[in-house]
């Protein structure tokens, strides 16, 4: 049995490094490096990212919530070209958008065959609110 917690490790956060790096790099103008040094990772884990050789993950990117995603993708980007926040705050964030927008559940299915297992609300590092 796996908990969600894995499948937002293996399934979810990849894609989350991947569409967020690529909106730094090609939207707001960083270079690798810089985008590298935010996330913790190496200039050539970034440049995966960024030519979609790391990260990818069809199923996900077809899923009709998607473009929600997306959504969140760009205002954390640009939350994080601004200096405004930390990669940390804006990954629990967007991991947050996954769960609320019902793909974090399609994942699950998908990858485990079965209904998620519903975990408690037992808070974190970063309380998640929208302002």
């Amino acid at each position: 049995m796996k908990i969600p917690c894995e499948v937002v490790v293996w399934y979810v956060l990849p894609i989350i490094r991947r569409e967020v790096a690529s909106e730094l790099v090609n939207v707001h103008g960083m270079t690798q490096a810089e985008v590298a040094r935010k996330f913790g990772v190496t200039d050539a884990a970034i440049s995966q990212y960024i030519k979609k050789k790391r990260g990818g993950n069809t199923e996900l990117e077809q899923s009709p919530s998607y473009p929600k995603l997306m959504e969140a993708v760009r205002e954390s980007a640009q939350s994080l070209a601004d200096s405004k926040t930390e990669i940390e705050y804006e990954l629990c964030k967007l991991c947050n958008t996954v769960r609320t927008i019902g793909l974090l559940d399609e994942i699950y299915r998908r990858q485990v065959g079965s209904e998620p297992v519903t975990c408690a609300n037992i808070g974190g590092f970063y309380k998640v609110t929208e302002e």
